[in-house]
């Protein structure tokens, strides 16, 4: 923890004075053109204090469940191509992702209960009905976006899906819609709205994935009945 805050010290203090207003997380897309605009120079000169950084930054919000992280994907592409951001987006979400699995094994079930009844009870189900193809099931949801992946990653240890599983299904689950959020990055200028992120291309491929990776799951419960 103490090497960790001592990176992120070093990127504050190395970074010039007159850009310390603009380091702040993005709201909007605007906020996030200026940010992109004042450090892609600095990202040239000090790559790897930016990368350590931006995976600091990304991971704490995944793990207590900070809004945003759909900027920090699409600063990825923007500051890193598609390829290298595509890579560093699903590390630090899955590794996100692994830290709120286990903070919320240890606190979280109050929570769960208390903001997603109703998704709980749903997912707690699919799960039990699941439980031999429970990967597909879990790549299913991180691809398409029947549950929020917030709820997936606070709900999963609460109703017992085993955490490589989890991990596993994340890791891969994660990559095609990391693709098409970082690669929109790259062209940051073009956007004017985050309903530019997907367009009918994009929608439909991520369904495409999600139903193949159900099907097996679906197949073997009809050749059950």
């Amino acid at each position: 923890m103490r090497r960790r805050f001592g990176f992120l010290l070093c990127v504050y203090l190395t970074m010039p004075a007159s850009d310390y207003s603009f380091l702040k997380l993005p709201k909007t897309l605007q906020d996030l053109q200026i940010l992109r605009d004042h450090l892609e120079s600095y990202t040239n000169d000090y790559t790897i204090q930016v990368l350590m950084g931006y995976c600091m930054v990304y991971i704490f919000m995944q793990t207590f469940m900070i809004p945003g992280t759909v900027f920090m994907s699409l600063l990825a592409g923007s500051l890193f191509g598609v390829f290298k951001g595509v890579a560093l987006v699903v590390f630090t979400a899955t590794a996100g992702a692994s830290s709120c699995y286990f903070l919320s094994k240890l606190i979280g079930r109050p929570l769960v209960f208390c903001l997603w009844p109703d998704n709980l009870n749903f997912f707690q189900s699919q799960v039990a009905k699941r439980r031999k193809g429970l990967l597909n099931y879990m790549l299913f949801l991180r691809v398409t976006p029947t549950l929020p992946n917030t709820f997936i990653n606070v709900a999963s240890p609460i109703v017992d899906v085993p955490f490589h599983i989890f991990f596993l299904a994340t890791s891969v689950g994660l990559i095609p819609a990391a693709f098409v959020t970082v690669r929109a990055g790259i062209a940051l200028g073009d956007l004017h709205s985050m309903c530019d992120l997907y367009d009918f291309q994009s929608i439909a491929t991520l369904s495409l994935i999600g139903i193949v990776s159900v099907t097996p799951t679906l197949m073997s419960n009809k050749n059950k009945t």
